[in-house]
């Protein structure tokens, strides 16, 4: 059992091949992937994709950096979209003060809007965070305030002092390839404590592939390699840390059990 928590079936590198891909995932073990939207645009498309995979889900969400781009989308946008049975989480969220092609003021509302739709509809949402840690926390804090809400901060490279935040709020975090490159010292320190009932795991296809796949396209498969590689660091055998972290990954997205898949069966 593997799950990839966070990746993009239909950008470009893996649309053009998509079933492949998908098989190429199967056979290492992956029973679960999270097909992840970022603008409007993709909703339709990585639905799509979702209710012809049975091992697939979705997402709705508009990323930081595209909420200029989005001002029309609010939580009732997203809440209506999320009604569709293949669709178990929002996002991916957040703020992103490293490109800001998006006002940031934009963004956190943009950042609200998920939070709300997230209480609304009780699906988790996907944080997006970078070189806005502060804030970022901020809004987390100050939405918690005003009722629950699940999530998981995505493609965690981070702080410990914002791990420990995240944690703190009831939410998971998420590690990709990211953790297996060399010069992620820092990142592989807080990885070995994180507490395993809050970890998942993630390929952020088609970025960031792990070692020994650095350099090449990124595929949902290569979860494998970032599940061994964080078996190691925290001592634990592979197939435990798959197990739980898949475990995990259906406990967050609730929604991901209410459907009979062969994942499913499988868990059974």
């Amino acid at each position: 059992m593997l799950a990839d928590s966070h990746c993009h079936l239909n950008y470009p590198g893996l649309i053009e091949d998509q079933q492949a891909v998908l098989d190429r995932a199967r056979a290492r073990g992956v029973t679960a992937m999270l097909n992840i939207s970022t603008r409007e645009s993709e909703w339709d498309a990585v639905i799509a994709t979702a209710d012809r995979e049975a091992d697939v889900w979705a997402t709705v969400g508009i990323h930081p950096n595209e909420a200029d781009a989005h001002p029309a989308i609010d939580a009732t946008r997203l809440v209506e979209r999320a009604r569709h049975p293949r669709v178990v989480g929002l996002g991916e969220t957040g703020l992103d003060y490293y490109r800001e092609t998006s006002d940031r003021a934009r963004q956190a509302l943009s950042f609200r809007a998920h939070i709300d739709a997230a209480r609304e509809t009780g699906l988790p949402i996907v944080v997006h965070t970078r070189d806005a840690e502060e804030d970022t926390a901020a809004i987390l804090s100050d939405e918690m305030g005003k009722g629950a809400y699940g999530g998981v901060i995505h493609c965690f490279t981070a702080s410990a002092a914002f791990a420990d935040k995240a944690l703190e709020l009831g939410l998971y975090i998420s590690l990709s390839g990211i953790v297996t490159f060399k010069n992620a010292r820092d990142l592989q320190a807080i990885a070995a404590r994180l507490p395993i009932e809050r970890l998942l795991i993630e390929t952020d296809a088609p970025f960031l592939a792990p070692v020994p796949n650095r350099g090449k396209t990124g595929e949902p498969g290569f979860v494998a390699d970032t599940a061994q590689f964080v078996a190691d660091l925290r001592g634990v055998s592979v197939g435990e840390l798959s197990q739980r972290t898949a475990e995990n990954f259906h406990t967050l997205f609730a929604k991901t059990r209410l459907v009979d898949t062969p994942a499913a069966a499988h868990r059974a």
